[in-house]
């Protein structure tokens, strides 16, 4: 690693704000992520903002009827939460099929949302990465690409949003709660949280330099069977080739978000209404601009079955 230095934030507001006052400072959590890119000298950060100490790892009522999850909460305890595995199965089920216990035990609610991607690229620092380094170029793009993203992909990053999580909340339409570092907060919705690759795959996100997620709010519970089903290469502690978080309703109609097949959770509110005519009519719609590899491309009728064994 490279030498950093250290501070603990006693409030979100204080923590925004010393986050814009050091150049290249990064907010720590659980680590799970970053502190494995700080020992492969991806990420670099001068300074580190512990948050640990901060009361953001409670999971409350709304006034509306719906939930409002601590960005601390970890989640082992997101997934065993009462209400959420009663009106949120969608959720649990997903986190449950992320990662193995002891990094769920460690993993944070915001820290998940903010997962970088896994594609091997990215992690070789002797590959060009977009992501890494703008502007060195993607080593993905014309070299193995079974994992990569076969839809919202750019020619300049193919790689996919590793998340689990972030997939459940997408169907279930969560927003994000932030702090600016001058104190502001402000709302983001989970379907403009994450970005498309685009010229600049560096952007993940649509935070600002300093701002830090406080919480996750879900609406009230809308009801329906809720799955989640994840195909990956062995059964456990592997990332999504293919993932479904589907509600469906009784009448046939229902919402889907996919997972492993783009930069983002991939959601397309337009596509929904082909919902009752079925897995094959579904799946046309998610991926009518699916441009994919000789290594990826299996994805296609994959995201199809997958649909076909969810509904």
């Amino acid at each position: 690693m490279k030498p950093f230095t250290y501070e603990r934030a006693t409030s979100p507001a204080e923590a925004a704000a010393a986050a814009a006052r050091s150049t290249g400072a990064r907010f720590i959590a659980g680590g799970t992520n970053l502190l494995d890119l700080m020992k492969l000298q991806i990420e670099t950060p001068a300074h580190l903002i512990d948050i640990n100490d901060l009361a953001l790892d409670r999971i409350e009522p709304t006034a509306d009827g719906g939930l409002r999850i601590g960005a601390l909460v970890r989640n082992t305890d997101l997934a065993a939460n009462e209400r959420v595995r009663r009106d949120y199965a969608v959720l649990s089920r997903a986190l449950l099929a992320g990662a193995s216990g002891q990094l769920r035990n460690q993993a944070t609610t915001a820290g998940n949302l903010l997962q970088r991607t896994r594609c091997p690229y990215f992690y070789d620092t002797n590959q060009p990465c977009n992501k890494r380094q703008p502007g060195s170029g993607c080593g993905a793009i014309g070299g193995y690409s079974r994992h990569h993203a076969i839809v919202g992909a750019s020619n300049a990053c193919i790689a996919t949003h590793p998340s689990d999580m972030a997939v459940a909340m997408r169907v279930l339409d969560a927003a994000v709660e932030t702090v600016r570092p001058n104190g502001a907060t402000r709302i983001i919705p989970i379907a403009d949280f994450h970005r498309l690759p685009g010229n600049t795959p560096h952007v993940e996100n649509a935070l600002e330099p300093g701002e830090l997620i406080t919480a996750v709010t879900l609406l009230r519970p809308v009801g329906g069977r809720q799955v989640y089903r994840k195909v990956r290469d062995r059964a456990s502690y592997a990332f999504a080739l293919v993932s479904v978080a589907a509600i469906l309703q009784p009448d046939g109609t229902g919402r889907v978000a996919l997972g492993g097949v783009a930069h983002k959770p991939w959601r397309m509110e337009s596509a929904e209404p082909n919902l009752p005519r079925g897995a094959k009519a579904m799946a046309a719609a998610l991926l009518a601009d699916a441009r994919t590899t000789d290594d990826n491309a299996f994805k296609v009728p994959l995201v199809e079955r997958t649909l076909a064994s969810v509904l």
